[in-house]
């Protein structure tokens, strides 16, 4: 053995070095000044209750997160509920995401090109949002990864029925956690077409893609019983798709530096098609039915990525027949300068100020706030998540406007009682908490039960106490004298 030999062995892999940068972002700031917003309460909550109470809310709402809310509970059960137990599979996931996007650049175009796409998955304004969030978009984009680096190494000969299992309990997997993740495989296929991949592979593929397909399918049908859960997503607009044109453009860029080797699939006969399909696929989806929220193809990134590494990779590539010492710090001086001029983004991603809300702020005032008998309401009742996250501060408070606990009900809010009877127990009270949305962000009530509450507060109360707070608003009023 060469002594250049054992040093190419004694050298660390190529992927732990994107995988380590990755970490190191996503423990940055991971408690986020121990804020938690809206979605991430939706998966604190449930992730808090029993697997059967679980298994009954699924039946009426959420369904398509089931997957997802039973490893939370899991977690929750094993480490505690807290910021970190919350957000930490996502870091990892990324962490994961990142190692298998460098692993196929390194495949595809060379070092530098895997390397430079491993640091800019991490370094992408979304990730650094998603990377951080306790729901489940950065483990689907995990499973993505996988699943490309999968047929990467089919497409480069390594086939074998283990690989095309583990392809298809990656597809599988992202399915169950948001079956929009299959807008991989039509991805995965125009990778197929562009190598002009052989008929056997061809075969493989879509036995195997038909199979996670049929997995995830029940989930599907059943998910589109709950379709109301995304009626609040406005339409496409033309200024939603300056987003996606961007990507594209910027993906497209990288795709035309590529310089493939002959007889080997190119970085953008993988990365474009990963990049384009889901984007355009769910622009296409969304004037159906408008289902336009970046975070559903947030696993399209790894495409963008990889262009991405793919251009750095070309850039080194031309520099050093001229520059040979200079070329090997083009990589380092790019993230240094990339990561300097995202600073602004990434300091205000971890902020409170990033997300909506903040259930956790609120409750701190609604513990200070509180006096021995008050009663409590919600508006809206998804507001209630505040008490659900952080029970103890609302120990002592008489939920009155509550009929059926979201526990027994199997629902994220539970069941209110009607407008009459919320009126009529209203007027009984002497104090009553209101917690809602801050100003800034508060919408006309839509139910009549909370009109009704609004009008009461309004006519018959007087308020003593009244602060906002990243988002949240919690109100004290007193009853005024008859």
């Amino acid at each position: 053995m060469t002594s250049h030999t054992a040093v190419r062995r004694r050298r660390l892999p190529i992927w732990l070095i994107p995988m380590l940068w990755t970490l190191t972002l996503g423990l940055w700031g991971l408690s986020r000044q121990h804020s938690v917003w809206r979605d991430e309460a939706a998966t604190w909550q449930v992730a808090r209750r029993s697997p059967a109470e679980i298994w009954h809310m699924l039946g009426q709402v959420d369904a398509v997160h089931g997957l997802y809310y039973l490893l939370m509970h899991g977690l929750f059960e094993v480490f505690g509920p807290s910021t970190t137990t919350l957000r930490l599979p996502s870091v990892l996931a990324m962490a994961v995401a990142a190692a298998c996007v460098t692993v196929t650049g390194h495949r595809l175009a060379g070092f530098w090109a895997g390397l430079g796409a491993g640091l800019a998955l991490g370094l992408l304004p979304a990730v650094q949002f998603y990377l951080q969030e306790g729901r489940p978009y950065a483990l689907v984009a995990a499973g993505a990864a996988i699943s490309t680096l999968l047929l990467v190494s089919v497409l480069e000969g390594r086939a074998g029925a283990l690989r095309w299992a583990a392809y298809g309990s990656a597809v599988l997997l992202c399915g169950l956690l948001n079956w929009l993740s299959l807008m991989i495989l039509p991805a995965h296929a125009a990778t197929l077409v562009w190598t002009q991949a052989e008929r056997g592979t061809w075969t493989r593929w879509a036995a195997t893609s038909a199979a996670a397909t049929a997995g995830v399918l029940p989930l599907i049908l059943f998910s589109r019983s709950q379709s109301d859960q995304v009626s609040w997503i406005p339409p496409l607009t033309w200024h939603m798709m300056i987003g996606p044109a961007v990507l594209l453009a910027i993906g497209g860029l990288g795709a035309l530096l590529d310089r493939p080797q002959t007889g080997r699939p190119s970085a953008a006969a993988v990365g474009l098609p990963l990049l384009a399909v889901p984007q355009l696929g769910l622009i296409g989806i969304s004037l159906i039915q408008p289902l336009f929220l970046d975070r559903y193809v947030l696993f399209s990134l790894l495409g963008l990525a990889l262009l991405i590494g793919t251009a750095l990779g070309t850039a080194v590539r031309a520099a050093t027949p001229r520059f040979p010492r200079a070329s090997m710090w083009l990589l380092p001086v790019v993230v240094v300068v990339a990561a300097v001029a995202l600073l602004p983004q990434s300091l205000a991603k971890r902020s409170p100020a990033s997300r909506v809300d903040d259930v956790l702020a609120v409750a701190a005032d609604v513990r200070r706030l509180k006096e021995t008998g008050d009663a409590v309401l919600f508006v809206p009742a998804a507001r209630r998540d505040t008490a659900l996250v952080s029970p103890e501060a609302f120990t002592g408070l008489r939920d009155i406007a509550l009929q059926e606990s979201p526990e027994d009900s199997g629902t994220l809010k539970g069941v209110e009682a009607g407008p009459a009877r919320i009126r009529a127990t209203m007027l009984a009270e002497r104090r009553v908490l209101l917690v809602t949305d801050a100003t800034e962000v508060a919408k006309p009530a839509a139910a009549e039960r909370d009109r009704v509450k609004t009008s009461v507060l309004r006519m018959y109360f007087t308020v003593v106490a009244d602060h906002q707070v990243r988002g949240r608003r919690v109100t004290v009023y007193e009853r005024r004298a008859h």
